[in-house]
């Protein structure tokens, strides 16, 4: 039986957190198990073996395995082992048979109850959050709620009326602020180390826009965990930075330094390959790269090019400050809603700051365009990727920019399917040819915001007929698209193109409305 004795050594550097009380991830649970497990390829996706629900308690199996692994009288089948002390987990949509025949509006309507989840029931080893209240998963190998995926399920869960489940998922995510201190990237133990793009306060828009504001100030401790979380207020750190003129910024940062435990063979596989002399700073930027949701894209590496060069916590997302500045916003009218003007007030110019701190860090004269800013090098990224599109979907962009952006985005981001993420093709699935929902939503949404009606018409049009075309060739909606080649499947990531999928399904039912399209 082979075994893999380096990678448990890298554990030494793991710290539980202590706000997550007794929950452990399955690293701390399984030890060597998982390393052998991982690495071994048991499992084609490195996800299914940590979302595997254990047939009995944790220390016996990790316990029984040490004593065959310790055995050199013994063999074993690795495989084997597993079956006898795990379930796999099952892919929500699995048994599922759609109908390429009908309407897909009615395909998404119905998917809606396929992607359902039943609140949790808690097993002890599993690495399964349990959350009180149902929700929407995206479906295939995401059998769990994701943060900011959830925000473009909720815009076709708005369409299908079904406010309810809206409700419900804010409250998971209220819930989660409560139990962990903060949203994490999904519920599951192994992703409490980080979170996702703060998308909370846009969800507490769409429920106001079917409850009134009153919903703005039933939230309001919420939403203000939720922003001590990302100003460092917490016993979570990293996540501010103090530019250059003394103004504070925010960038993605896990509290991890350790493989990711779903991508553990990818992430130890890259850190023995590379040339990097500080693999625990490798770790936490391949980490912080999966919490802005990138996961991952030439906008995070510093030759452009490949992965061993990743270095997200060197640079200030121009997206995710943007997002921030509507929770600032927001709070601001969560406090106004609550008679507490003075807080109202702090917050309203706590938005300016950041406001002004955008524009003088993020908006590149040069390219017309929003960009990334190094830290180290304190200059602008030179890549160009349609998160420079996020000022204009929040609003914070002035208006005398949208027309060079109007122009970069049609000559140079859109194609026949959408828009590209990126400008470069490097195999990566968050850059070019490949498209996704959430951003291209932000795109449409912010040209209309700016009076560009007739472009995010033409994007949202051309996005919508290749999910169609696709959906009448398969019978699915998928998590990504290429754009570029609409007879061809989305590429790159670290698994295989999904199906589901939840924010297709929320961001094509919302368009679908909008333009009156089928």
């Amino acid at each position: 039986m082979q075994r893999f004795l380096l990678f448990p050594l890298l554990f030494c550097f793991y710290c539980v957190q202590a706000q997550y009380g007794s929950i452990q991830p399955p690293d701390r649970l399984y030890g060597a198990l998982l390393t052998d497990v991982q690495m071994s390829k048991v499992f084609k996706d490195g996800k299914t073996f940590v979302d595997c629900v254990p047939k009995k308690d944790p220390k016996a199996i990790a316990s029984g395995y040490k004593s065959l692994r310790n055995n050199p009288l013994v063999r074993y089948s690795l495989k084997g082992f597993v079956d006898d002390n795990f379930s796999e987990p099952a892919n929500p949509a699995s048994g599922y048979v759609s109908d390429k025949s009908e309407p897909v509006t009615n395909h998404i309507n119905k998917l809606w109850s396929v992607l359902s989840h039943a609140p949790d029931v808690a097993v002890n080893g599993s690495s399964l959050l349990p959350l009180p209240n149902p929700y929407i998963m995206p479906g295939g190998r995401f059998r769990e709620i994701y943060y900011w995926d959830s925000y473009f399920t909720m815009l076709g869960l708005q369409e299908s009326g079904m406010y309810a489940m809206i409700e419900n998922m804010i409250n998971n995510f209220a819930f989660m602020v409560q139990q962990y201190g903060h949203i994490p990237n999904g519920n599951r133990s192994y992703f409490l180390s980080r979170s996702q793009p703060p998308f909370f306060s846009m969800m507490l828009d769409l429920l106001a826009a079917q409850y009134g504001n009153r919903v703005y100030a039933q939230y309001q401790m919420t939403l203000q965990r939720e922003y001590n979380y990302w100003m460092d207020k917490t016993d979570a750190r990293g996540h501010t930075v103090t530019m250059p003129d003394g103004s504070v910024l925010n960038r993605y940062y896990d509290q991890d330094n350790v493989p990711r435990q779903e991508s553990f063979f990818e992430d130890s596989t890259l850190a023995l390959s590379s040339k990097s002399k500080n693999i625990r700073q490798l770790y936490r930027d391949l980490r912080s790269g999966a919490e802005s949701g990138w996961d991952f894209s030439s906008r995070w590496l510093a030759d452009g090019q490949h992965l061993s060069t990743i270095q997200t916590t060197r640079l200030v997302p121009v997206d995710l400050n943007c997002l921030i500045y509507h929770m600032e916003l927001t709070l601001s009218k969560a406090y106004k809603e609550t008679g507490d003007l003075v807080q109202s007030a702090y917050y309203s110019k706590l938005a300016g700051k950041r406001k002004k701190a955008i524009m003088k860090y993020c908006w590149s004269s040069a390219q017309g365009w929003y960009v990334d800013y190094h830290i180290g090098r304190k200059r602008q990224s030179a890549e160009m990727t349609l998160a420079g599109v996020v000022p204009f979907f929040v609003k914070l962009a002035p208006e005398e920019h949208i027309n060079r952006v109007a122009a970069t985005l049609e000559k140079s981001f859109l194609k026949a399917g959408g828009l590209m993420t990126t400008l470069k093709n490097t195999g990566e699935q968050w850059d070019a040819p490949n498209g996704w929902a959430p951003l291209q939503w932000m795109a449409i949404e912010g040209l209309n915001n700016y009076n560009k009606k007739e472009l995010a018409r033409t994007v949202a049009t051309r996005w919508a007929e290749l999910n169609i075309k696709v959906y009448k060739s398969t019978g699915k909606l998928m998590e990504k698209y290429n754009v570029v080649d609409t007879n061809l499947e989305a590429g790159g990531g670290e698994y295989e193109a999904q199906d589901g999928f939840g924010w297709t399904n929320g961001v094509l039912l919302k368009l679908l409305k909008m333009y009156n399209l089928q």
